[in-house]
């Protein structure tokens, strides 16, 4: 028997044959290889049934009624077959017997189709439930999958039901080779790319996530950020070019105080408040997780923004991101620091050399830095708190030789 071929047999279930001596009929359809087996609501003699015939003897009326109603069921197997054949679409085993029980059959959508649906579906939902810029990175996670599709398989689309896990292994190659993407990036877009996928088995268009086994590959969460002797060398020192100046006072603040560029550029007069201690705070949302974050103004910070009080609603100049990088790159080369400084270098500095390096507890520095959860600060900074306990070690070993001596 050609099992790519439709095949639909009828077999006696004997080990459930009743008090009566009839046994039930159960139909077992093949196709591609599967099957599909299910009860006919049929029941026979087992002596009465000729197998190789596939039907019930004839010697009685009830038999005759069997085997019309066998041939009906093969009838509308076949039937559900050709309609599904004439669809155009790939269809499984699974697929014709939904479709000779009466159920629609869902859509047989390709992976770059239902990835283009989803995004359709989550652009309408842009400034309720989800930010432009989250759209976006999913929308870049599609166009790195519809490229992949293209350069592995030589195709604008792979079937749904296609896809196996060697498919994310592949792909996590073409992102690692063909786009030079680190890890973390990678399984940033993988992430992404899976969300779709789990939805897709929701709603029944796939049997299981054929990803399910797919591990992320391990990322080294190497924090980087300034000593208190290099943050207190860019303090101290002062530009002649006025841009460098203030980038680097751009900068000063934010290593006080947490905020991230997307909360230093949109920061105003009016998010600077007066807390309940009656010291200044910062308060506002922070635009990746929506979450609100409350900050203290110490010093430094606030020398700062008193520098720039100029007209206007803003609390500081304005910069590009971009720009700012450059000109830390600048400013690193000329005050002597080795390291290559980004903005966001000020915010883990601050999570570390000004707080836990001056024993601010975890859940005081994941609430102000705006963490969605503690684990996540955790991950982060929890090599910062070893390095800390290893100098304070250090120290008091120092002194305990001291006092021998």
């Amino acid at each position: 028997m050609n099992q790519k071929n439709l095949s639909v047999l009828f077999l006696l279930k004997k080990d459930k044959t009743n008090q009566q001596g009839i046994c039930p009929i159960y139909c077992r359809v093949t196709y591609l290889y599967k099957r599909k087996q299910f009860s006919t609501g049929q029941f026979v003699n087992p002596k009465e049934w000729n197998s190789k015939k596939q039907q019930a003897n004839n010697a009685c009326f009830g038999n005759q009624q069997i085997n019309l109603q066998l041939e009906l069921i093969t009838n509308e197997i076949r039937k559900a077959y050709l309609q599904l054949q004439l669809s155009g679409g790939e269809f499984s085993v699974e697929d014709i017997f939904t479709f000779y029980s009466g159920k629609p059959v869902l859509q047989d959508y390709g992976m770059v189709q239902y990835f283009k649906e989803y995004l359709k579906k989550k652009e309408k939902l842009i400034g309720k439930d989800i930010k432009l810029v989250t759209w976006k990175k999913y929308y870049y996670a599609y166009v790195q999958a519809k490229e992949f599709v293209k350069w592995k398989f030589g195709k604008t689309d792979l079937p749904l039901k296609k896809l196996k896990l060697h498919f994310l292994h592949d792909f996590e190659f073409y992102l690692k080779t063909e786009r030079n993407q680190v890890q973390v990036t990678i399984n940033k877009t993988i992430q992404r790319f899976r969300k779709p996928i789990t939805i897709a088995v929701s709603e029944g268009y796939l049997e299981k996530d054929p990803f399910a086994q797919h591990m992320p590959g391990r990322v080294k969460k190497n924090v980087v950020f300034l000593s208190s002797e290099e943050l207190e060398k860019l303090e101290i020192h002062n530009f002649v070019q006025p841009r460098l100046e203030m980038v680097k006072d751009l900068f000063v603040f934010c290593c006080y105080t947490g905020l991230a560029y997307r909360e230093m550029s949109d920061l105003k007069k009016e998010h600077i408040i007066k807390g309940f201690d009656g010291n200044q705070w910062i308060q506002m949302k922070r635009f990746k997780t929506d979450k609100m974050i409350s900050v203290p103004l110490l010093p430094k910070a606030k020398a700062i923004l008193d520098k720039y009080n100029t007209a206007g609603s803003n609390a500081l100049p304005k910069f590009s991101n971009q720009k700012i990088n450059s000109y830390l790159k600048e400013i690193a080369g000329i005050v002597g620091i080795k390291k290559s400084i980004t903005h966001h270098m000020a915010r883990k500095t601050f999570a570390s050399t000004v707080l836990l390096y001056n024993d601010v507890p975890m859940e005081i520095v994941s609430e102000l830095l705006g963490h969605s959860s503690m684990k996540i600060t955790q991950e982060y900074y929890g090599k910062v708190v070893q390095r800390k306990v290893s100098l304070e070690i250090k120290r008091l070993s120092d002194k305990i030789s001291k006092n021998k001596s």
